[in-house]
């Protein structure tokens, strides 16, 4: 590792901690030449497969901008940042479980509606609408028949009207 002051090749470890949630590990260094002290932060980097896009392109996977997609499907929608992460997580795992080396992009909107199904009807419904280029609302009408033919009654708030059974409000109506 290089120092990043003097840019003299040797530098040391003084400490090494793992972060709390136990992806990285942190270095605490020391250059031999200067003797200033720096962190590192180290991760590790599995190789995730290449996105076929639906015109022939090849995209390397990236994460921001599959948060965004969530951020955007679940937009003022009342759904935790732990939430949103886990599922993020939960379809970066999925990928790499694939052992793929490249995945079609439709593939992978199907693991994300996956994941926005289980996390918030609504935002399932927006993404699908997009994934899916709805044309009209008889479009969104087969796909919400689906979504409560398949899942009814889990608490979520209803597609359709008011609040489901048993959901807590909060003063804004949101559910908690």
């Amino acid at each position: 590792m290089h120092c990043p002051f003097c840019q003299h090749e040797n530098t040391r470890v003084i400490d090494s901690r793992v972060s709390d949630d136990g992806v990285t590990i942190r270095r605490r260094r020391e250059c031999e030449a200067c003797g200033e002290r720096f962190s590192t932060l180290e991760t590790i980097e599995l190789k995730l497969p290449t996105i076929i896009k639906s015109d022939g392109r090849r995209e390397n996977f990236d994460a921001r901008k599959l948060r965004l997609g969530f951020d955007r499907a679940l937009q003022k929608r009342p759904v935790s940042e732990e939430h949103v992460e886990a599922s993020v997580r939960a379809v970066v795992h999925q990928l790499r479980m694939t052992a793929e080396r490249e995945i079609a992009s439709r593939r992978l909107g199907e693991f994300v509606m996956g994941e926005l199904r289980k996390l918030d009807h609504v935002g399932y419904v927006r993404f699908a609408s997009v994934y899916r280029a709805f044309e009209d609302v008889a479009d969104f009408r087969e796909e919400l028949d689906r979504l409560e033919h398949d899942l009814p009654g889990e608490g979520q708030l209803s597609l359709l009207g008011g609040a489901s059974p048993g959901t807590e409000s909060t003063e804004k109506g949101r559910k908690r």
